[in-house]
């Protein structure tokens, strides 16, 4: 399997990775920041998601109007994303356009203007952004349930901030920030596609060699986790919403493999025990699974679903059901070797897409420093056995570690800890 990736380090420490992919006529450049909202300083909750909106507000000589028709004119696929310890904006362009690309990206935030009339309008912006999590009982489970989870911390801090802090942010808080955030070191330019890795350095140093490397002081505390129950009632819900869950694996932990894969198992799929369990053997829910979120120091395995309210406690039951009984039985083999197949196969179609691509790349780095070979991700997940899910469930499904948050017209219903037990 070819990879033909390259990495540079400017002396300001700014990392610039590529992964050239001959055959493809698509490029993706993405501006990745080693920091997100768990980095923030207290009382500026939400800063890095508004600074990631300001930069699109106008640079000293792009309008955010000329932002706009640019990202349009280059094929309108311009994202940008606040996560709990990354930011990131991502272009994809057709190759002969990156140089144009590259320059917008870099414009946008090496100079923006911070202009205060269009950060009070964006501040609107973000406003009624809250509000559609408001509305989106998935969204909003979320985050009382990551307030509870991760209590007094900064991940569980809602990642947009509150309308207390948006309204905090004028041009001087806004632009001292960023002036301290988004420096070189802090950077990683990763690009895959029908690129050349010399022609992305020289337009990072265009835009970032006269930069140096400063010192700053971190934002950076370990979470202590709790294990709340909390039933939320909310009476203009159909459905209620559930999430079950407990601590897990951080993201550097050579148990990640094995974690992957028992997170597959019991529900990454049509096939996995609470699928089948809970939507095709009883028709509870349209939509149930598993997934695990790992931070660089914590992570937290999570099930959720939706369900009648009236069917809560039934699927909550057999959500726990099957964390016993993987505790005690573990795995089969033939559902190993099928949640095997099913990860490698989304391994390599990935393969495919330049975008995927530069963001395993960036995401690599930042995780773990370097860059890992396909060849060594298929190794490890085909080198797994069955007793590793076993113990790796052993480990962390406790009792009292299990954490439990439901939201929806629940009439009544209680649920103790006694009933949440995986021994």
């Amino acid at each position: 399997m070819k990879e033909n990736i390259q990495v540079t380090r400017l002396e300001n420490e700014l990392t610039i990775l590529t992964d050239k992919m001959p055959d493809v006529r698509s490029a993706t450049i993405g501006f990745w920041l080693r920091r997100g909202s768990r980095h923030e300083p207290a009382g500026l909750n939400g800063i890095f998601h508004f600074v990631e909106h300001a930069v699109f507000k106008g640079t000293e000589k792009r309008s955010a109007l000329d932002i706009a028709v640019e990202s349009d004119k280059l094929g309108g696929n311009l994202d940008a994303f606040t996560s709990q310890e990354t930011t990131g904006f991502v272009m994809k362009v057709v190759d002969k356009d990156l140089p144009k690309a590259f320059d917008l990206l870099a414009d946008m935030l090496t100079s923006p203007r911070f202009d205060e009339k269009e950060l009070r309008r964006e501040q609107r912006v973000i406003i009624e952004e809250m509000k559609m999590v408001e509305d989106s009982p998935e969204e909003l489970l979320g985050e009382i349930f990551n307030t509870a989870f991760f209590s007094d911390h900064p991940l569980g801090m809602p990642i947009e901030g509150t309308r207390k802090t948006v309204r905090a942010f004028n041009q001087k808080i806004t632009k001292d920030f960023h002036s301290r955030a988004f420096q070189p070191k802090n950077l990683v330019i990763a690009v895959a596609g029908n690129i050349e890795h010399l022609r992305i350095v020289e337009l990072a140093n265009k835009f970032f060699s006269s930069r140096t490397a400063e010192t700053v002081e971190e934002v950076f505390t370990v979470p202590t986790l709790a294990a709340p129950i909390l039933l939320k009632k909310k009476r203009d819900l159909e459905q209620a919403h559930f999430i079950l869950a407990t601590p897990w694996i951080s993201a550097q932990s050579p148990e990640r493999y094995a974690a992957h894969l028992l997170t597959s198992i019991l529900g990454g799929g049509t096939s996995s025990r609470l699928w089948q369990a809970i939507r095709e053997k009883r028709g509870l829910a349209y939509s149930v699974g598993a997934s695990g979120h790992t931070f660089q120091d914590c992570g937290i395995f999570n099930i959720y679903a939706a369900t009648s309210p009236e069917k809560v406690g039934e699927a909550v039951d057999l959500s726990v059901a099957e964390l016993r009984r993987v505790k005690r039985e573990g795995v089969s083999d033939g559902e190993l070797a099928l949640a095997k197949d099913q990860i490698a196969a989304s391994i390599l179609l990935g393969l495919e897409d330049s975008g995927i691509r530069a963001e395993e790349l960036a995401r690599q780095e930042i995780v773990h420093g370097r860059t890992i070979p396909v060849a060594e991700t298929l190794r490890k997940i085909e080198n797994v056995k069955a007793e590793e899910l076993q113990s790796l469930a052993q480990e962390y499904f406790q009792t009292e570690w299990i954490a439990l948050a439901a939201l929806g017209n629940l009439n009544g219903l209680k649920i103790k800890r006694e009933r949440l037990d995986v021994s």
